[in-house]
């Protein structure tokens, strides 16, 4: 009855009723099947090979095998106990009844009943072909009937007779629904200059969104370079294998291997207590970010809490700078470390410093003496409201590992560091550079 369902393309339980009210199948039938399978099994023949022979159902000969019966909502063993369905199991079941078999293959009746354009021949056409060819119209007056040209009638009636009965419409129709799907090779699977672009740049930690918004830039009448963001990440997750897994999902940010949910920052819960000049007191230019030379500052911290280096991003290009702090992070060294990375800039992109209430900075008024320039601190638990250094300090997690210890990374370890994160495209930017903007400043400085 499941081959017969099968090729029918119907529910097996709906044969099963339809064959009990034909008088074709009844359950006397059934108990004859199984002791003939019985009796194989005692003579010694295997379960599959006695269900091939009878042509019965895997788990039906399990079942007949282990002496359970079968009812609606459950199942009765041997020895009484009575196993119910669970909800899932019975949801499953209704969720499998919506698939119908096509050429010996599953496919969604979603899929199938699915209406794609008027353009195409739907079901309710499909249904009128068959009626207009069982009362023995021609091609050329069943395309007069349905609106539509000879040659889409014969082609319908060629390419989806699929049984010996002749055209049926609901065959036809999940026939044609299975052609709709067309396998074809991941864009980036296949080689070429494309793929190895786009390769070469995750290596050098290029986020999937760099990538793809360069490629524009650097290839602008090349069709063929382009590449969508959500491509890229298929073909690290879903496409990679083995050891292209490991060196694609290397070049991403977070280095996962499968994709995870996003979830909002952790609020930090150092607090600063010493007299301070509030965020709330900031000029009002520095929220527009058209003057440059405004930062925000934090510290990165290792393995421990005992180790750290200092991050400072200028809000308008959005270049970094590192302060190392080979020794100890007390605040002290961290004044010192940010003294050094700044006294490089000249006055004009030296303008104020956004900190958060950390006690490394308790030394802020003799750093505004070194450096001429004005401090303020966001508000306790807000390090949104330096978004921009909270950012950074997430692409840098990508050089500074969390559980790793910071005081092994030299000086120049921190430029090298900085340098290929400022040689990154940036979607703010306009998918320039910082170095691009920032170098552009300094020449007009």
């Amino acid at each position: 009855m499941s081959k017969v369902a099968r090729e029918l393309g119907f529910n097996r339980v709906t044969c099963y009723v339809w064959a009990q009210k034909a008088g074709i199948f009844t359950s006397a039938a059934s108990d004859a099947k199984r002791q003939q399978f019985l009796q194989l099994r005692r003579d010694g023949f295997s379960r599959r090979v006695a269900a091939e022979q009878l042509g019965v159902e895997n788990h039906q000969a399990f079942d007949w095998d282990k002496g359970i019966r079968v009812f609606s909502k459950g199942r009765i063993h041997p020895d009484g106990r009575v196993v119910p369905y669970r909800p899932a199991e019975i949801l499953s079941n209704v969720k499998n009844s919506r698939t119908a078999w096509v050429q010996g293959e599953r496919v969604a009746l979603d899929k199938i009943e699915k209406v794609i354009n008027p353009r195409f021949v739907s079901l309710l056409d499909r249904e009128r072909i068959k009626d207009l060819q069982m009362a023995g119209r021609s091609i050329r007056q069943i395309a007069v009937a349905l609106g539509r040209a000879p040659s889409t009638i014969s082609r319908e009636l060629r390419r989806n007779t699929v049984g010996r009965s002749g055209y049926l419409s609901h065959t036809a129709h999940r026939a044609s629904a299975k052609r709709r799907e067309r396998p074809r090779t991941a864009r980036l699977a296949r080689e070429g200059p494309l793929r190895d672009y786009v390769a070469g740049k995750l290596t050098k930690r290029w986020s999937p969104g760099q990538i793809s918004h360069r490629l524009r830039r650097d290839f602008p009448h090349d069709r063929e370079m382009r590449v969508s963001v959500e491509t890229i990440y298929q073909a690290v997750y879903v496409h990679a294998r083995g050891e292209l897994t490991k060196e694609l999902t290397a070049g991403l940010r977070r280095g996962r291997r499968r994709r995870k949910s996003h979830k909002s920052a952790t609020a930090r819960t150092s607090r600063f207590t010493d007299t301070m000049t509030p965020l709330s007191e900031r000029p009002a230019e520095v929220n527009d970010r058209t003057i440059p030379g405004h930062w925000e500052g934090d510290l990165i911290i290792g393995a421990g809490s005992g180790s750290a280096v200092a991050t400072l991003v200028e809000r308008t290009t959005r270049y970094v700078l590192l302060g190392h702090l080979p020794i100890e992070r007390t605040a002290d060294a961290v004044r010192d470390s940010i003294v050094t990375a700044f006294s490089v800039l000249p006055a004009q992109l030296r303008r104020t410093l956004t900190w958060d209430q950390g006690v490394e900075m308790s030394e802020h008024r003799s750093f505004v003496r070194a450096t001429d320039m004005a401090v303020y601190f966001c508000e306790a638990g807000s390090p949104w409201q330096r978004g921009t250094n909270e950012n950074t300090n997430g692409l840098l997690r990508q050089y500074l590992p969390r559980k790793s210890d910071l005081r092994t990374f030299t000086l120049a370890d921190l430029e090298s560091i900085a340098a290929e994160l400022n040689e990154r495209p940036r979607k703010t930017l306009g998918w320039e550079t910082p170095a691009e903007r920032f170098t552009a400043l300094l020449d007009t400085a």
